[in-house]
Parts: structure tokens; C-alpha cells; sequence
């Protein structure tokens, strides 16, 4: 089951939702490592299960620290909120 592509591709859609009910940029991670690790094994690429899970891991890890950078942030910034939502 593990060298199945579908089965990658359909992680990676289902860790996406849980991205949109939960943001914070964690499960999409994960989404865009089981989209690569999908990606390769719809590619040709057979390796042992263990590899595919590093892969994963990797790739998870990588996109994770990208999107902190891009998305998150700067450095010693608080996020504040001055005004309530429900002030009209």
C-alpha cells in the first residue's frame, strides 16, 4: 500500500482540508511531502518503503521551514490585535 501513488496523492488532499480547518501551515507540510513523494512514485520510482518514508520526511521538513520564512513572522515580532472584530 505504501508504493501506491494514489494513495500519496490522496494523503496530500486530505492533509490540505485539514490545512483549511486548521491553518498554521503544519499539515501543509505534510500535504506538499505526501504530493512529492506521490509525485515520484507516479514518476516510476519504486523505492523500499523506508525510503519513501524519509523522502517524506524530508520534504515535509524542507517545505515546512520554507513556509515559516515566506508566511511567518519576522524576527522578535509579537502579533497584536488592537481592535475587537465585533467593534463596529
Amino acid at each position: 500500500m505504501w508504493a501506491l501513488w494514489w494513495v500519496w496523492l490522496a494523503g496530500a488532499v486530505v492533509l490540505a482540508i485539514l490545512e483549511v480547518l486548521a491553518p498554521g501551515f503544519v499539515f501543509l507540510g505534510f500535504a506538499i511531502g505526501a504530493a512529492a513523494t506521490g509525485g515520484l512514485l507516479a514518476l516510476g520510482l519504486t523505492p523500499h518503503w523506508a525510503t519513501l518514508a524519509l523522502i517524506f520526511a524530508l520534504v515535509s521538513l524542507a517545505a515546512w521551514f520554507a513556509l515559516r520564512k515566506v508566511f511567518g513572522l519576522k524576527g522578535g515580532q509579537v502579533k497584536t490585535f488592537d481592535t475587537d472584530i465585533n467593534d463596529n
